[in-house]
Parts: C-alpha cells; structure tokens; sequence
C-alpha cells in the first residue's frame, strides 16, 4: 500500500530495503547440524543485519524527545517571549521540510528539528499555564493516553490501516485544512464587534476536537508505515527517520490537545 504520510513515506514506500536484494538468491540444501546451530543461534540485531529494528526506533524517538524536552524546560524555565517562539516554530518548520522531502538521511538536522520543536513548545506552554494554571500537564497527560490507546488499538487489529481509511484520512485532513482556513478569514471579519466565527458558531471547538481526532488517527498511519519498513528490511539509519515521523505528528497532537483544553476552560 503506498504511503499517504509525507514523512515515512519517502522511505518506506521509495526503498526496497535489503529485505528485497535477496529475492532472487536459490534456497540451498542445510545439514541438520548446521540447522539446530542457526536455530540456537542469538537474534540478528541491526548491528549485525544493518536492518531497521523496533529497537532502533525507539532508541532513536527517546533520543529526540530527549532532546525536545531538555530545550522545552530550559524555554520554561526562561520564559522566552514571542521572538524565540517564532524561532523555535519557523525553525522547526524549515527543518521539517528539510528532513521530509531529503532522500538522505541525516541524524543531525533531525536532532535540530527537535531542539527547535522543543523552543517552541517549551515558550507556548508557558503562556498557557500561565493563562490556565496546570493546562500543560493535563495536555501531556492527554497527549499520553491518546498515543497509548492508539498504540493498542492498532497492535490489537482494532484498527487496520487500508486504502478506503487512508482515503477518508486524507479527505478529512484537506476539510479540517478548509475549515482552519474560513476560520481565520471569519475571525478576522469579526474581531471589530467580537463576533468572529469562533464566537458564533463554536467552530474553534468543533477544529479543536477534528484535529486532535486526526491527529490520533494519523499515528496509526506512522506505526503502520514503521512496521512496513521494517519488514522490508530497510537500512538501520532510517530509524531516524522514522523517529522524526513520531514526533512531529506528536508535536502536533500535544498542541491540538492544549488548544482544545484551553477552549473548554475559556467557556467555563
């Protein structure tokens, strides 16, 4: 099935991996001696395959969060202003893109994305608390309980990724786009007399719960992709790769969660 996520997808949907060199290799004759030995031999790890493993992914995605929350506390704990906070989003922003659409992988500007990521989370964070005292940790929380519940209904087959659900995935991606978009444009006409769209309507919650709802739905898309990759046998070094995908759909679950909160305490 090829890939509707732009991260993962330009690895595991445009390499073959070393899974698929060995396609045309002839099966060859093996005494039973020689059998019982590769029998009790130690699981291949990626250090001796030079395959792509679970292990690997998560080593890598705990690296980068790592990193992301070390610059996210040293952001709080200055208490940067809007300029870093720009810094921190645009920067993320171009090493994102940097990273998506490269063919090489390159460990160093990944571990850059998330010091950006983590400037700019850090930042934002600390103004909502500050707004809604302990909105950051119940953001976390969410954020937590939505990756985990996710995790287990994808390994649980509860939810299978096929053409018809990317399709629909898609689809509701360029709607919620759409109606982010007519969103702002109706804010803007209304703030003169406070009576934006968000304000009429409750488009702004009705955005909130549609994006953390795609969110969650977009990391079955990346454990899906993962798990293909590695049963393509894709080099080890696109563990990076697949640790990037993690994040920034993370990153963009944690701040659709604190948007959404931070709209049901403002209507309290």
């Amino acid at each position: 099935m090829q890939s509707s996520n732009p991260v993962l997808g330009r690895a595991f949907n445009n390499k073959r991996g070393f899974a698929a060199m060995g396609s045309t290799a002839t099966a060859t004759q093996d005494s039973p001696a020689t059998l019982e030995n590769l029998y009790n031999a130690p699981a291949a790890s990626s250090l001796r395959t030079g395959r792509m493993t679970i292990d690997d992914v998560v080593t890598r995605t705990g690296i980068l969060f790592a990193v992301l929350v070390a610059t996210g506390a040293a952001a709080w704990y200055l208490n940067f202003g809007v300029g870093m906070l720009m810094i921190g989003f645009l920067g993320g922003f171009a090493l994102a893109m940097v990273n998506t659409f490269s063919k090489t992988v390159r460990p160093a500007l990944i571990v850059s994305y998330a010091a950006f990521e983590g400037l700019a989370l850090g930042t934002i964070s600390h103004v909502y608390n500050t707004i809604y005292p302990g909105i950051v940790s119940q953001a976390v929380l969410g954020t937590l309980a939505a990756f985990v519940g996710v995790l287990f209904a994808y390994r649980s087959g509860r939810i299978r990724v096929t053409p018809r659900f990317t399709r629909m995935l898609m689809g509701a991606a360029i709607g919620y786009l759409a109606l982010g978009l007519i969103s702002i444009i109706g804010s803007m006409f209304g703030a003169g007399n406070g009576m934006g769209l968000y304000g009429v309507s409750g488009l702004g919650l009705l955005l909130a719960v549609a994006g953390v709802a795609l969110a969650s739905f977009f990391l079955v898309l990346d454990f899906d992709q993962i798990e293909q990759g590695i049963r393509a046998g894709l080099p080890e070094q696109e563990s990076w790769r697949a640790g990037f995908g993690l994040m920034v759909t993370l990153v963009w679950l944690y701040l659709e969660v604190l948007r959404l909160l931070s709209i049901l305490r403002n209507n309290d």
